[in-house]
């Protein structure tokens, strides 16, 4: 296990240019400019915040968990953390954290991952990709599914055994922690506020997060 790496933000909420609450299990969309700093807050602890980055203006470049990984030796995210593209291009720096680790390995919830993990009565819970899919359905061009790539699980615990597995085990967050990164190039950011009821990443109680902006 990782030690636990905290870093506090200077930045004011009362000066973002941009402020949202995201309900539980609810997803969202949004540009984020180059040299934008972007907070994501667990509001009341252990909300699982599954998020994808695409270049704005090349959307086919976007997040890639494999390249964040290898380049930089380590398997979860925290401040000083480079978030790579599938092109190896930096698109955004986490500067502050105040929860320490973030998953990167996990994925998103979906019905048929769901059916495996908790047995068929979940298939028709709602999840992540759903979540994501309605998204990129209400953006339009140039998105599609197609665009679905491994995620960022901000605030996920997701250890690995010796063996190599992963197991999802309760949160290293609380309420109020949150995790804050500079934009690199000009970004679309995809976020699901992962509606997940059956594995400890949220406490079995979806909560709301909130997003904030600085120019």
């Amino acid at each position: 296990m990782s030690t636990l790496i905290y870093t506090e933000s200077s930045l004011d909420p009362a000066s973002a240019v941009y402020d949202q609450v995201v309900p539980a299990g609810e997803g969202w969309m949004h540009r984020i400019g180059r040299g934008q700093s972007f907070r994501i807050v667990d509001l009341d602890g252990n909300q699982a915040v599954d998020t994808i980055f695409y270049n704005a203006a090349y959307p086919s470049e976007r997040y890639s968990a494999q390249d964040t990984i290898r380049e930089q030796g380590g398997i979860y995210l925290t401040t000083g953390t480079r978030l790579l593209s599938n092109d190896c291009n930096t698109m955004a720096v986490i500067t502050a954290d105040t929860c320490g680790r973030h998953d990167t390995l996990g994925g998103a919830c979906a019905a048929e991952s769901n059916t495996v993990r908790y047995g068929h009565r979940t298939k028709h819970m709602h999840s992540c990709r759903d979540n994501f899919l309605l998204q990129l359905g209400n953006w339009g061009d140039p998105f599609s599914k197609r665009d679905l790539v491994s995620n960022i699980n901000f605030f996920m615990n997701v250890p690995v055994t010796p063996e190599g597995g992963l197991t999802f085990e309760d949160g290293v967050s609380a309420g109020g922690k949150y995790v804050e990164m500079r934009a690199e190039m000009d970004l679309i950011c995809l976020i699901s506020n992962c509606p997940q009821l059956n594995n400890p990443c949220n406490a079995y109680n979806p909560t709301p997060i909130r997003l904030l902006i600085w120019d």
